[in-house]
């Protein structure tokens, strides 16, 4: 094969991947249409908030932030290779 028709077999490849991609990838109407009432229904809720409860999401708020700039991450911990047997023959 030559590579310019292997070009052209990535390049139709590609296409078929687009379409499966965005087929699949892209919400459905009715996620979308979910999403917008869950984002109306919390902005009417925010709306109704009296002060106090908007200054005590305020001060919840500020702590969280305050107490995860102490948080160190600590990753996933590396295992290496188990440790040669020295005495092959000897139980434990």
């Amino acid at each position: 094969m030559s590579q310019l028709s292997a070009f052209k077999r990535l390049g139709e490849a590609e296409e078929v991947a687009d379409d499966w991609a965005k087929a699949e990838v892209a919400p459905s109407d009715e996620e979308i249409t979910r999403a917008r009432r869950l984002v109306r229904r919390v902005r009417e809720d925010r709306d109704a908030l009296t002060d106090e409860d908007r200054a005590q999401i305020r001060e919840v708020t500020s702590v969280l932030h305050r107490s995860r700039r102490h948080i160190v991450g600590l990753g996933m911990p590396r295992v290496g290779p188990p440790m040669p047997d020295f005495h092959p023959g000897r139980t434990a």
